[in-house]
């Protein structure tokens, strides 16, 4: 069925203009939006816009719809001191509990979140190193039941070591093999040894993928490589071939040399900022110099579904820092669907539209869209959403499922989740007691 959407003003994207008027968004995979220049026809389903501002659905290029069931869980045995214990005694531990069931609450959960924000598609980044084989089924099944199109990958890793690194290859090339869209993932270098990471070079070169890692988001990663490696992270990994993969993620970027940034402005990878974790983790800040902001993009690391608010704080943080300039965050949301029509095309439907109820108080031309954007449009906006040419959020309400049921099923594998920590914690408390009889 072809909608017909009243009454927006339609801004087309990076190098566009606006303009009042009525779109058409035709149905299934060849499905567009495009200006409507007839009176609705009898095949049309009409919404109204009410005058709000349309645009295509968003995407997040960088996520961990794992850490979904995250907020407000049980606190950590003890506060991290630095990036490496956040990981070890929070998100490792997290990822280890997981199991199908939890995956699938996450993807719903995350699903939710981010389409009441506008976006249509996600790259995620997962990790349930003992929930293998079907994450990935898991993950797809959660997202599409509400609509969200994705690219999917695993966050292969020797942490735990090599029959999960195995399982999590053989799990990848399964997911490829099926020709859903998918990248290689890996965990950052200091977790993931020379034979894995050839692997994982290999597997994706033979699927004609590109991989998706997190790359100097803290120091310890560069420190490590020096010493196990006698070389930075990105060198390491241009030896290896992954720059040379074609749609190559590498998130975070904080700590590279100049070398190392000639070698990602040579490359064909992109880059994801993710500002607000890197603050929540105090990691750093990120810096453009010497990097090409065409290939840009903008990710929430898990923290959030909110790419509008991930587009502002990459501008403020650039603001504060002198590391990005306002036109570049702008322009890296944009990116985040270049990079989809590049490089996964089932995933860069043309046919996902979301409409906000932005009533500017101020003129909105296309001379000033860039203010609007940084101080004006926000996900509180957000009125329907349609994916793939189907209604998912009308009025701000979900359609495709019952949105109720939903998230007390996520509530209630939250808490199985919280659970599975709390327990883990008293074993490892007993396990470490002054008190426990020596064998």
């Amino acid at each position: 069925m072809t909608l017909r959407v009243r009454n927006v003003t339609w801004w087309e994207g990076p190098g566009g203009e606006l303009r009042t008027c009525d779109l058409r968004v035709g149905d299934g995979t060849g499905g567009r939006v495009e200006p409507a220049t007839a009176a609705p026809g009898p095949d049309e389903t009409v919404i109204d816009g009410h005058g709000g501002v349309a645009m295509a659905g968003l995407v997040c290029a960088h996520h961990h719809l794992y850490s979904a069931l995250a907020r407000g869980m049980p606190a950590p045995p003890r506060p991290p001191r630095g990036f490496a214990e956040i990981l070890e005694l929070v998100w490792w531990r997290l990822d280890r509990a997981l199991d199908r069931e939890m995956i699938l609450a996450s993807a719903l959960a995350g699903a939710i979140d981010a389409v009441r924000c506008g976006a249509t598609a996600i790259v995620d980044h997962h990790a349930s190193p003992f929930a293998l084989p079907g994450a990935l089924d898991a993950l797809a099944e959660g997202l599409e039941a509400v609509g969200l199109a994705h690219v999917l990958c695993l966050e292969l890793s020797d942490r735990d070591g090599a029959a999960v690194a195995a399982a999590g290859l053989a799990e990848t090339d399964a997911w490829l093999a099926s020709g859903r869209p998918g990248l290689v993932g890996l965990h950052a270098s200091f977790t993931v040894g020379d034979a894995l990471l050839d692997r994982a070079v290999d597997l994706a070169r033979s699927h004609g993928a590109g991989l998706h890692l997190h790359v100097a988001e803290d120091e310890v990663d560069q420190r490590s490589c020096l010493d196990a490696h006698g070389c930075r992270v990105v060198e390491r990994l241009a030896r290896a071939g992954g720059l040379d993969l074609p749609g190559t993620i590498l998130a975070h970027g904080l700590h590279l040399d100049d070398a190392e940034r000639d070698l990602v402005a040579a490359s064909g990878a992109w880059l994801a900022l993710n500002p607000e974790s890197n603050q929540n983790n105090a990691v750093g800040a990120f810096f453009a110099a010497g990097l090409d902001p065409a290939r840009f993009l903008i990710g929430t690391d898990g923290m959030h579904g909110d790419m509008l608010r991930s587009m502002q704080a990459a501008f403020l943080a650039g603001r504060a820092s002198g590391g990005l300039a306002p036109q570049d965050a702008w322009r890296a949301l944009g990116n985040n669907r270049r990079y989809l029509e590049a490089h996964h095309p089932a995933a860069a439907r043309a046919n996902d539209l979301v409409v906000m109820d932005y009533r500017p108080p101020t003129p909105l031309t296309d001379d000033n869209l860039l203010g609007h954007a940084l101080f004006g449009l926000d996900a509180r906006q957000v009125r329907t959403v349609i994916a793939g040419g189907k209604v998912v959020l009308r009025d701000g309400r979900l359609t495709a499922i019952d949105e109720d049921a939903t998230l007390e099923f996520c509530r209630e594998q939250a808490r199985r989740l919280w659970d599975a920590l709390e327990r883990s914690q008293q074993k490892d408390k007993k396990h470490d007691s002054p008190h426990r009889p020596r064998p």
